[in-house]
């Protein structure tokens, strides 16, 4: 233990000691509960909801491994048959190591609005930090499509999907309502990419519910996530004046732009049971806006000289095309298909990789308890 730890602890020890003293027996008894709280307070200060990036990339990654882990018959589904063979138990510390990530974020934030509700109302209030708050229901969302031991047509996976869904409708209706009632709330003035998120999170639950056989419930999600969608991106095209642009950290979150119409390739696919026309074309979508940002790379430079949380938001779209490429490859059947299958789902498994490895040696800069100087508390009016 360094110098600075130990007199941490020594004078936690010596505050705790006092306060014993001065306290009446009662009291003594919530005194554990305060140190934890004090100990606590200025890691949770600095753990925000964009923090759920993390979990989005690592429960997309566990769904794109159990796809492609899937019986492939095609002549072409090389590298499907590959993950086929792989031993089970690395699709399984895979999902395991999602569900412990997203446990633990999820845990904290709710410590973070007992300690810190203020912090999360602003978080709320805010044109960037509102839209992250879908991430841990869409995170919850992928990692129970995902799930190796409960059945998609099973009484606990629907009681599951409506508890995860719940939250996300009812953000939908608040923040929804906001953008065409509110003067200072309108999306000509709030938005940004990151308003897709709200997007993506009716889409994964309208997959979800596709592939329960729910389909009723499936198009009612997919048709309030599309229509809003639309607005969305011809707002974002258009740049009205007066927009609140994003800060040069979180560019990253740029390629949501791929994810989105990559999930609504997937939510279609399981709503009419075939990649068809419809499928594929927002599938070309996404492949020609990945393009688009994959030829600007000057975009993301800056945002690119100090590791920063924001760096996580490149994986889950990457995953989210990668899982789109492998539906199309499934339905047409050929060389270059698969060849683009290929090169997308390697590209996702190396971006995540590459994530966790700097991320573990970046500890330091996301477990820190110095005061927040982050993407979105940067940005806080």
């Amino acid at each position: 233990m360094s110098a600075v730890d130990g007199s941490h602890v020594i004078e936690l020890m010596l505050e705790a000691a006092i306060i014993t003293n001065q306290m009446s027996p009662q009291q003594n008894c919530l005194l554990p509960l305060k140190i934890i709280e004090r100990s606590l307070k200025p890691f949770l200060s600095k753990i925000h909801a964009g923090y759920f990036r993390i979990s989005l990339s690592l429960c997309s990654q566990a769904l794109l491994w159990r796809t492609l882990g899937e019986p492939a018959a095609d002549a072409h589904s090389f590298i499907r048959r590959v993950f086929h063979v792989m031993p089970s138990t690395a699709f399984t510390l895979l999902w395991s190591l999602a569900l412990f990530t997203l446990a633990l974020l999820s845990l904290a934030y709710v410590l973070r609005c007992l300690f810190h509700f203020e912090m999360v109302k602003s978080e709320f209030l805010h044109h960037v930090g509102v839209n992250y708050l879908f991430a841990p229901w869409i995170s919850w969302l992928l990692l129970l499509q995902s799930c190796p031991f409960i059945a998609q047509k099973t009484s606990p996976y629907h009681v599951l999907w409506w508890i995860l869904v719940a939250p996300v409708v009812a953000l939908d209706i608040k923040i929804y309502g906001q953008w065409f009632t509110k003067g200072k709330r309108f999306l000509s003035t709030v938005a940004n990419p990151t308003c897709q998120l709200s997007v993506i999170g009716n889409l994964v639950g309208a997959r979800a519910a596709a592939q329960m056989g729910w389909r009723e419930s499936a198009i009612c999600m997919f048709s309030l996530g599309m229509t809003h969608y639309l607005v969305i991106f011809v707002t974002l095209y258009q740049r009205f004046a007066g927009n609140k642009g994003l800060p040069v950290i979180l560019r990253p979150v740029f390629f949501l732009f791929i994810a989105t119409p990559s999930m609504a390739s997937l939510a279609w696919d399981s709503i009419s049971g075939t990649f068809d026309d419809s499928a594929k074309m927002l599938f070309f979508l996404s492949l020609f806006l990945f393009a688009s940002l994959m030829t600007r790379p000057m975009l993301f430079k800056k945002s690119m000289r100090k590791y920063d949380v924001a760096w996580w938001a490149y994986s889950f779209p990457l995953t989210a095309l990668a899982l789109a490429s492998v539906e199309y490859a499934r339905e047409v059947k050929g060389g270059f298909a698969h060849g683009l299958m290929l090169v997308l789902s390697t590209l996702s498994v190396l971006v995540s990789l590459l994530l966790m490895v700097l991320t573990a040696a970046n500890t330091n800069v996301l477990l820190s308890a110095k005061p927040p100087n982050d993407d979105i508390f940067s940005t806080m009016p």
